[in-house]
């Protein structure tokens, strides 16, 4: 006794019916599958840009030469104590390095302002004076006397800046111990 196929899913069709919040339920599935996709593709976003961003860095240091240092005393023409030897460029390089952080870490207020410009001024004075040794070293040649002048005035820059940041500390913390007598 074989039955109709067609006859068993006229019969399934018309004995089932949807529960009332059928279509609510359908939608709110299809919403949270909609969601998840969105965030999926947001994901390889993210990623590619990832590697794009790592694949840049690698790129640029792989081709950027660490061992070559831009000096801001460099000028065309003019001889330097760097172009003397590479002991005496490391140590112009040392010197200008670390004069050049110690500038950067100062700390500008209107009450150290006069005390900066007067030290800044003599560092500026120091770096006319280093100016006129490095064309003095393009004239004359290398000799002991103007190297020696060169790496001296590199040194007084750099204890000058080291005797500003101590000045600059000394008023900051007299300031502190005035202001805690104050509120005692």
């Amino acid at each position: 006794m074989p039955k109709d196929l067609r006859e068993i899913l006229k019969e399934a069709q018309n004995s089932k019916e949807l529960k009332a919040n059928h279509r609510n339920r359908f939608e709110d599935r299809l919403k949270v599958l909609h969601t998840t996709k969105k965030r999926s593709s947001f994901f390889f976003l993210k990623i590619a840009a990832s590697i794009t961003l790592l694949l840049s860095v690698s790129y640029f240091i792989i081709n950027n030469d660490p061992t070559e240092i831009v000096n801001p005393t460099e000028k065309e023409g003019v001889m330097n104590l760097g172009s003397v030897s590479p002991e005496m460029k490391q140590i112009e390089n040392y010197y200008v390095s670390a004069i050049n952080f110690e500038i950067a870490s100062l700390e500008i207020t209107p009450e150290n302002q006069s005390i900066l410009d007067d030290y800044l001024e003599k560092i500026g004075k120091l770096t006319e004076d280093y100016d006129r040794l490095n064309t003095e070293l393009s004239k004359n040649g290398v000799n002991e006397k103007t190297v020696n002048a060169l790496i001296t005035n590199l040194q007084l820059r750099l204890q000058l800046l080291l005797q500003l940041k101590d000045t600059l500390n000394e008023m900051k913390t007299s300031k502190n111990e005035e202001n805690e007598n104050v509120t005692i």
